[in-house]
C-alpha cells in the first residue's frame, strides 16, 4: 500500500547488503564534503564547523560577562567601595545583563542546535547552510565590537532593558545608548535568521520514516524554540529601531509631552523579554530530556505530556509580559489577567520536572558528571520556579519588585534552567565532537565547585533583597546590615567562576575537535547522533522506525557506515540531503547543497561594519558597508538556485527523486513564508504602538490624511499584486517570450513604489510631520517600514532580471522568481493595510 506521497514502505527493505556498495563512493563523498584548511576556515558553511565556532563564542561572551560580574561583586561586598566609578558600574551591570541575554543564552542555545540538529535528524546538513554562516560570523563580529565599546567609555549605562525616558537624548546625549539599540537590534536579525533554519531544518530535513512521534524530543524543543523566537523578536527589533528614531531624528514616540508614552517602550520590550526566558529554557529542557533517558537507560516518561507543555510554554509564555509591569499602574482587571497567566505558565515547567524525577525513578541513573549537573539544574531551577509564583503574586510583587529578591529570582532560573543542563550537554556530548572525552574527575571538581558557588551566591540575595536592598546600586550605605550578606554572596561568585576554571582547565587538557567523533558513544545514547559520522554526518541516510533507533537496533550503526541506506554516496557529485514531508517524513526531493563560500563572511563583516559606523555616525563609510553587505549576499544566493543535468537521481532503495521542485514543496518557500511572519510581526507591533498611543494619549491625534487620497494608494498596490502574480503564470506559458516574466515583475516592483510614494505624498500634504506627535512618529514609521519593504522588492526586481539575462529563470517554474512574487504580494498587501488603519483613527 502506497503512502500520501506516492512511495511504498516496502521499497525500504530493498536496500542492498554492505557487499553490494560500489567501490570508490565513500572516498567520493569525503570529497566532497572535504574539510576546510587554513584560511578556508573562514569560508567553511558546514554545520560541524559553523556549530562549533558558535558554540566556542556564545562560551567566550559568557566568559566575558561572568568577568563584569566578579568585579561588580568585589565593588557590593562592603560598602562605600571604590573599585569601580558609578557610571562605570552603570555601564558594567548593563553589559554583563545585556551579554548574557544576547550574546551568550540565545546564541548559544540556538549553536548547540545547529550543531545538534543534523546529526539527531541524520541530515547532511541544515538546508541553508550559508545562512548559518552569515548568522554566525555577523553574531560574532557585531558582538565583539558591541562589548569592546566598554573599554572605550562607550557601552550602554541604561540596564539591559533600555528603559525611556532614561535612555532618550534628554538624558542619555552620548552614543553609549545607540551603540545598545543598534548592535542588540542588528544582532536579534542574525537570531531570527538562524532560527528559520532550524526550522525549515526540523521540519524539512527529518530522516525519512521520522514522523513527528519519532522525533528526538530535543527537536520538539528547537521547533517551539525557533517559533517563539519569530513571534517574539520582531517587538524588541521594532522598539530598538522607534527609539533610535525618537533620538536621531526626535520622532516623539515615548515622550508623553508630545503624545509618546514610555510605557509603550516596556510593552514592547517584555513582549519578546518575558518569552525569552522560555526561550531559552526550552532548548536546555530538550537536552535535559534526552541527557536524562540515556543517564537512567530508560525511555523518557511522559514523552507526549512533555511535547505538549512544550507547545503551552510557547502559547502562555505570551500573555505574560506585563508580568513585569505590575507596580505601573495598570488597570487592575489586566494585572489579574496578566498574574493569572504568570503562575498558570509554571504548570508546563512542572509537568517538565515531574517527568524527569519518574524518569530517575523508574530507570537506573548513573551518577556521572552529567547526571550531577541534571541533578544540580533541576534542584536550581525549582527554587526559581517557586520565588517566580512568588512575584506573580501581585502584593508581594509590589513589595520585592527592583529588589535584590528579583536578581536572585531571575538567577536561580537561568543558572538552573540553562547554564547547568548546558554544562551537563558539554561532557555529554563532547566526544561527538572531541576525539577524547573529558575529565569525570575535573568535571566533577567543575560542579561541586559551580553548585555551591551558585548556591552561596544567590540564596543570601534573597534575603537581602526582602531587607530592602534594591537592585542596580553601585554602593550602600553601612550600618544596614548588608554588609556580611554581601560578602557572602561574593566568596559564592568567586567559587562558581572557580569551577568555570575547572572546566576550562578539563577542556583545555582534553578536548581536541574531531568531526569523526573518535571518542565515540561514551554514555550509550539512542539517538542518531552517535551513529559514525564525518563532515558528510552519516555515511547514508537511515529509515527511522523508532525513538531511540540505536536501542532498538544495536546493527543500524553498521548498517549505516556500510552505506545501506539512502545516499550512501553523492547522486549528483555535489553536497546533496533529503527533503521529507513536514509530518511523515517522507522523502520528497533532493536538495542540492551550496558549498564553502565566502560570500557569508564578507557580508556579515560588512553589515557589521555598516551598523557599527552608523552608531558612531560615520555615515558615508557606513552606508559603503551597506551596500557592499548587499553585494555579497546577492553574489552568495546567486548560485544557490541552479538546476543539475538529471532531473531526478536514485537514492537508494529504487527511489528516484527529483533534483528541483518549486512552490510550497520547496524549502525556500517554507523559509520565506517564516520570514514574511517576522516581518508581519514587526508590523503587526507597529500597528500596536499606533492604537495603544491613541488609546493613552487622543488628544495629540489630529485629522488623518484625506480618504480620497486611497484612490491613488490602493490601486497602484492592487497592480503591484496582479503584475508579480502574472509573472509567474506567465512563466509557465511556453508560448509566452522568456523575457515577459521579468518585465512584468519589474512593473510590479514600480507599482509598489508606487503605491508608498502616493501614501506617503497624502501624509506630507495634510501636514503631519514626524516629530510633531506620537500619532506622526508612528504613521511614518509604518510607512518607512513600508519603503523598505519596496525597495527590497525593486533590489528583487533588478536581481530577477539579472538571472534572466543569464537564462537562469527557466520555465515552467522558477524558484527565484516565486520567492520574490511572495515578497511582492505580502509587501503590497501590508502596505494597503497600512493605509487604511492610519487613516482609521484621528482628533
Amino acid at each position: 500500500m502506497k503512502s500520501e506521497t506516492g512511495f511504498d514502505p516496502a521499497l525500504y527493505a530493498r536496500f542492498p547488503t554492505p557487499g553490494e556498495r560500489p567501490e570508490g563512493e565513500l572516498e567520493e563523498l569525503e570529497r566532497i564534503w572535504c574539510a576546510p584548511r587554513g584560511w578556508q576556515l573562514l569560508t567553511a558553511v558546514n554545520n560541524n564547523y559553523i556549530g562549533f565556532f558558535y558554540v566556542a563564542a556564545a562560551f567566550l561572551f559568557f566568559l566575558l560577562a561572568g568577568i563584569l560580574a566578579l568585579v561588580m561583586r568585589v565593588q557590593l561586598a562592603l560598602p562605600l567601595q571604590g573599585v569601580l566609578p558609578q557610571d562605570t558600574y552603570n555601564q558594567f551591570f548593563t553589559m554583563h545583563g545585556t551579554v548574557m541575554m544576547f550574546l551568550f543564552a540565545v546564541p548559544m542555545v540556538e549553536a548547540i542546535g545547529v550543531l545538534l540538529l543534523p546529526q539527531m535528524l541524520a541530515a547532511r546538513d541544515l538546508p541553508f547552510p550559508r545562512l548559518s554562516a552569515y548568522a554566525f560570523w555577523a553574531y560574532f563580529v557585531g558582538g565583539l565590537c558591541f562589548f569592546t565599546s566598554l573599554f572605550f567609555g562607550l557601552a550602554p549605562d541604561g540596564g539591559w532593558f533600555m528603559y525611556p525616558p532614561y535612555t532618550s537624548i534628554t538624558y542619555s546625549p552620548g552614543i553609549n545608548a545607540d551603540f545598545w539599540l543598534l548592535g542588540i537590534g542588528f544582532i536579534e536579525i542574525s537570531a531570527i535568521a538562524g532560527a528559520i533554519e532550524i526550522v525549515v531544518g526540523v521540519l524539512r530535513t527529518r530522516a525519512p520514516g521520522m514522523t513527528l512521534d519519532k522525533m528526538p524530543i530535543y527537536a520538539w524543543a528547537m521547533l517551539v524554540f525557533g517559533v517563539m523566537i519569530i513571534i517574539a523578536f520582531p517587538s524588541v527589533i521594532l522598539g530598538t529601531l522607534l527609539l533610535e528614531l525618537e533620538r536621531a531624528f526626535n520622532w516623539p514616540f515615548f515622550d508623553p509631552t508630545r503624545g509618546g508614552d514610555a510605557l509603550l517602550w516596556q510593552h514592547l520590550f517584555w513582549f519578546f523579554g518575558h518569552p525569552e526566558v522560555y526561550i531559552i529554557f526550552l532548548p536546555a529542557s530538550g537536552l535535559v530530556s534526552m541527557m536524562v533517558a540515556t543517564m537512567t537507560r530508560t525511555p523518557l516518561v511522559g514523552h507526549y505530556l512533555i511535547v505538549l507543555a512544550f507547545l503551552a510554554t510557547g502559547f502562555i509564555s505570551f500573555g505574560v509580559w506585563a508580568h513585569h509591569m505590575f507596580t505601573t499602574g495598570m488597570p487592575n482587571l489586566s494585572i489579574g489577567f496578566f498574574s493569572a497567566a504568570s503562575m498558570a505558565v509554571s504548570v508546563p515547567a512542572g509537568i517538565q520536572v515531574f517527568s524527569w524525577i519518574a524518569t530517575f525513578a523508574v530507570g537506573k541513573p548513573r551518577y556521572n558528571v552529567p547526571t550531577l549537573f541534571l541533578l544540580g539544574g533541576i534542584v536550581t531551577f525549582v527554587i526559581g520556579g517557586l520565588t517566580g509564583v512568588m512575584v506573580a503574586m501581585v502584593p508581594f510583587d509590589w513589595q520585592a519588585h527592583d529588589s535584590y529578591f528579583i536578581v536572585a529570582h531571575l538567577h536561580h532560573v537561568l543558572i538552573g534552567g540553562m547554564v547547568f543542563p548546558m554544562f551537563a550537554a558539554f561532557y555529554y556530548w563532547t566526544p561527538m565532537t572531541s576525539s577524547r572525552a573529558l575529565s569525570e574527575q575535573l568535571g566533577k571538581w567543575a560542579f561541586w565547585l559551580m553548585f555551591t558557588g551558585m548556591q552561596v551566591t544567590f540564596w543570601p540575595m534573597h534575603l537581602v533583597g526582602l531587607m530592602g536592598m534594591p537592585r542596580r546600586v553601585y554602593t550602600y550605605l553601612p550600618g544596614r546590615e548588608w554588609e556580611v550578606i554581601n560578602m557572602i554572596s561574593t566568596v559564592g561568585a568567586f567559587t562558581l567562576a572557580a569551577g568555570v576554571l575547572a572546566f576550562l582547565i578539563d577542556v583545555a587538557r582534553n578536548f581536541r575537535f574531531t568531526t569523526d567523533s573518535d571518542a565515540g558513544n561514551v554514555y550509550g545514547g539512542g539517538t542518531l547522533e552517535w551513529l559514525p559520522t564525518g563532515l558528510y554526518s552519516t555515511r547514508s541516510i537511515p529509515v527511522v522506525k523508532s525513538r531511540e533507533p540505536l536501542w532498538d537496533d544495536p546493527k543500524l550503526a553498521e548498517d549505516v557506515e556500510a552505506g545501506r541506506y539512502f545516499l550512501p554516496g553523492s547522486a549528483t557529485g555535489l553536497r546533496e540531503t533529503i527533503i521529507t514531508s513536514p509530518l511523515r517524513a517522507e522523502p520528497q526531493y533532493l536538495q542540492i547543497m551550496p558549498g564553502p563560500s565566502a560570500w557569508p563572511f564578507l557580508g556579515a563583516v560588512f553589515t557589521a561594519g555598516f551598523f557599527i559606523l552608523l552608531t558612531v555616525q560615520a555615515y558615508i563609510p557606513s552606508f559603503a558597508c551597506g551596500i557592499l553587505a548587499v553585494i555579497c549576499v546577492l553574489r552568495w544566493l546567486w548560485d544557490t538556485d541552479r538546476l543539475v543535468k538529471e532531473p531526478d537521481v536514485d537514492v537508494g532503495a529504487g527511489i528516484r527523486l527529483p533534483t528541483y521542485v518549486t512552490g510550497p514543496d520547496s524549502h525556500g518557500w517554507w523559509a520565506m513564508m517564516i520570514l514574511l511572519i517576522v516581518v508581519g510581526m514587526i508590523f503587526v507591533m507597529g500597528v500596536f504602538s499606533f492604537f495603544y498611543l491613541y488609546g493613552v494619549q487622543p488628544r495629540f491625534w489630529v485629522a488623518p490624511a484625506d480618504l480620497w487620497s486611497l484612490a491613488m494608494v490602493l490601486p497602484a498596490y492592487g497592480a503591484a499584486s496582479g503584475l508579480a502574480w502574472l509573472a509567474r503564470y506567465m512563466l509557465a506559458r511556453e508560448a509566452t517570450e522568456l523575457w515577459t516574466p521579468g518585465v512584468l515583475f519589474l512593473c510590479g516592483a514600480i507599482a509598489l513604489a508606487t503605491g508608498i510614494g502616493a501614501d506617503l505624498w497624502s501624509w506630507i500634504a495634510s501636514g503631519l510631520r514626524p516629530d510633531a506627535s506620537g500619532q506622526g512618529a508612528t504613521v511614518y514609521a509604518l510607512l518607512g517600514l513600508e519603503a523598505m519593504l519596496a525597495a527590497i522588492g525593486l533590489l528583487m526586481a533588478g536581481y530577477i532580471s539579472a538571472r534572466n539575462s543569464r537564462g537562469m529563470i527557466v520555465r515552467p517554474h522558477n524558484n527565484s522568481l516565486d520567492l520574490c512574487v511572495l515578497w511582492v504580494i505580502y509587501t503590497a498587501g501590508q502596505g494597503a493595510l497600512t493605509a487604511v488603519l492610519t487613516r482609521a483613527v484621528g482628533g
